[in-house]
């Protein structure tokens, strides 16, 4: 593979329906950005691409539950998520937005390309309906159990405990989140990608880094677990996707039988790529074509480990299939971040939310950008806790980086008037300071094309150790009354450190950075040039000192927890009240005693039994989700709430006749709703 021409970075594009918190930061966008930042001072071409994602089930759900449209929460979103993005310093070439006209045309276009070729397949299928509300359910309008790891809340597009893409039929016992009820299934039609076509050249694209017979990428470059989520999916044999919704917000499929119908989210978010770059590239005389089907361009997608499906399988799957498009070279996920010990929850304001920071801490962007790079969850989930915060800015960046800074600026100015002394001759320790001074940049360098971003700034970080260590041996404040000209060398040096460190910081502090070469009065210099022992000439004058960092005292921390901790507190325990309901709808559940006569495990199913119970009328079977919080045998002659008129379902395979109510704790705890006097099977519960 040759070296690129240009870059095409793209970070995964946010919902428009909520804030970013510290979680979407770290997983996506300050990695992103160092990447970004860094090749632009290498002099490198870059398009770096996002924008808000304002389609799909989430912008829907929260307008209905906020009594507004999809439009009103888009557009607010839209600017509080780009305003955080600007003040976090996340150099975005374009920021845009998946709502306007020019995306729509774009992602119609594309759709009709491959219509026209016969990338797609169109069938009908049973999806699942709710009968309240006279509508289809995908994606984030149905919850259930996760088919793979069990988890209790999953989504009818994906589970995000553990990342796996579903749909809506492959949950247990799915849930409306609009009604709240188990929907019914219903005959509909949709547009499908065929992925199952396709899983020889992802397999040999994946594992050999090969595509139409050409070399693309070396997956010994591409992180484990990318590999390991997408492999996992291709072995297990891919299966047709729809890439359609029975939905009225969000990109309309453009053919005439495609009324009601929109384009699936995960279809149209990824050509927001596409379409940003074809806005962006208008507006600066620019090719878009240069940074999409160049093979001289390197495409790259950050995002977090609940993407990686999408941009290595469904959305390649897409570009193979215009022809002409590039695949990416890598797609560097991350995994989650959690807060102080627990993950990032919405509902339950368990979150530091972006421009909560950004009110409270206006001077500590940067230590931020820091501090979610020293964690980023590269290769696991890691923990963002305000005291380590607290330790980082304090015993780093404050009596490392910044201290050595402080006394270097200092004592020019006290020895020589802030203007730049002469080297004279270099000993031992000098050179060796030298010779470091000239290896850390291409460290720094190769971890950063490496994805380790960690590791790159610890690197850099590195340099700011050597500089301390170096004025601590050389002693420059104790040699100046003995041997004056000895301490115009050591300033020098310590001043040429100086000035790399504000070169290599650049990609992680943008903001200390420049402020750090006003201090040294000069234009922050490139990355070619890191490394160099003369940025700064002699005789140059430099500018007033200031503290870069400053300290961090316990109670501001302490006010921080008590936030996080009184804001989590004050949600409600309890879910809120689902919408009302006339008489007439409640009359029209049959509720009865039943009583449960066998039990026993549902194959390939570690949440479900398989009961049969006697409702006094007739006995049935009623496929049930307790399998992990009763055992089978335990549960023989149990009284239970049955509903006995819900439309019969298959389950796994095994057709279940009625539900079985159950109570759940707040810890998601089941416990039988049973009557407290000795029933017969059959009695009526109203």
């Amino acid at each position: 593979m040759a070296q690129p021409k240009r870059h095409t970075i793209t970070a995964a594009l946010p919902y428009a329906n909520g804030p970013i918190h510290l979680g979407h930061l770290a997983g996506v966008y300050i990695c992103a950005d160092i990447y970004a930042r860094f090749l632009r001072s290498k002099g490198e071409d870059v398009a770096f691409i996002c924008a808000s994602d304002e389609h799909g089930a989430a912008i829907t759900l929260r307008a209905k539950k906020d009594g507004v449209f999809p439009q009103d929460i888009i557009d607010t979103y839209h600017e509080t998520n780009k305003e955080v993005f600007e003040k976090m310093g996340v150099s975005f070439d374009i920021y845009d937005r998946t709502s306007e006209r020019h995306h729509h045309k774009t992602a119609q276009e594309l759709f009709l390309q491959l219509e026209k070729k016969g990338a797609f397949i169109k069938k009908e299928s049973e999806q699942y309906y709710d009968q309240d509300f006279k509508q289809f359910l995908a994606d984030r309008y149905i919850t259930g159990g996760c088919p793979k790891c069990d988890a209790k809340d999953a989504y009818g597009d994906q589970c995000e405990k553990c990342g796996v893409a579903l749909s809506p039929t492959e949950l247990i016992d799915p849930k409306s989140t609009l009604s709240g009820r188990t929907p019914d299934l219903k005959k509909t039609f949709h547009w499908y990608l065929p992925l199952d076509r396709h899983e020889k050249w992802l397999k040999d694209w994946m594992e050999k880094g090969v595509h139409k017979g050409e070399k693309v990428h070396d997956p010994k470059n591409w992180k484990n677990q990318v590999i390991g989520q997408c492999m996992s999916w291709i072995n297990a044999g891919l299966q047709p996707r729809a890439i359609t919704r029975d939905l009225d917000w969000g990109v309309k499929v453009p053919l005439d039988d495609g009324e009601g119908k929109v384009l699936y989210v995960w279809f149209d978010a990824p050509i927001g790529y596409i379409s940003a770059t074809k806005k962006w590239a208008n507006e600066n005389k620019k090719n878009w074509e240069d940074y999409w089907k160049d093979e001289s361009t390197s495409l790259i997608h950050f995002l977090a480990k609940d993407n990686i499906v999408f941009h290595t399988i469904i959305f390649p799957v897409i570009l193979s299939e215009l022809d002409d498009y590039i695949l990416p070279r890598n797609v560097p996920a991350n995994e989650f971040l959690n807060l102080e010990g627990q993950k990032f929850s919405t509902s339950k304001n368990w979150a530091v939310w972006g421009k909560d920071f950004i009110s409270d801490f206006p001077e500590q962007i940067d230590v931020l950008r820091y501090v979610l790079c020293a964690i980023s969850p590269e290769n696991k989930d890691s923990d963002f806790s305000w005291k380590d915060y607290q330790a980082r800015n304090n015993n780093e960046l404050g009596a490392i980086l910044g201290n050595f800074v402080n006394r270097t600026l200092v004592l020019t100015k006290k020895y020589y008037n802030g203007i730049v002394p002469n080297r004279t001759k270099l000993e031992t320790i000098d050179l060796e300071v030298l010779k470091q001074l000239s290896e850390i940049p291409n460290k720094v360098n190769d971890y950063i094309l490496s994805f380790k971003f960690r590791d790159a700034q610890s690197e850099a970080m590195k340099l700011a150790r050597v500089g301390n260590k170096y004025l601590a041996d050389t002693e420059p404040w104790k040699v100046i009354k003995s041997n004056p000209e000895r301490v115009k060398t050591i300033l020098n040096i310590s001043l040429q450190i100086t000035a790399n460190l504000a070169v290599i910081f650049e990609p992680f502090m943008p903001h200390k950075s420049n402020a750090l070469a006003e201090m040294l009065n000069i234009k922050l210099p490139k990355w070619n040039d890191a490394g160099k022992n003369d940025l700064i000439t002699v005789n140059h004058t430099i500018n007033q000192p200031n503290i870069l960092f400053s300290k961090i005292e316990d109670q501001v921390i302490e006010d921080q927890i008590n936030k996080l901790k009184s804001s989590n507190q004050k949600q409600i325990k309890f879910p809120p009240m689902k919408d009302e309901i006339t008489f007439d709808e409640f009359m029209k559940m049959d509720i009865r005693v039943g009583t449960i006569t066998a039990a026993e495990k549902v194959e390939k199913a570690d949440k479900l039994l398989k009961l049969t119970v006697d409702t006094g009328i007739d006995t049935r079977t009623v496929v049930s989700g307790i399998a992990e919080h009763y055992d089978a045998e335990d549960i023989v002659g149990q009284k239970v709430s049955v509903l006995l008129n819900l439309a019969p379902r298959k389950i796994r395979g095994v057709e279940s006749q009625g539900m079985i109510l159950m109570a759940e704790t707040e810890e998601g705890e089941l416990a039988f709703v049973s009557p407290t006097k000795d029933l017969e099977a059959g009695n009526t519960i109203r």
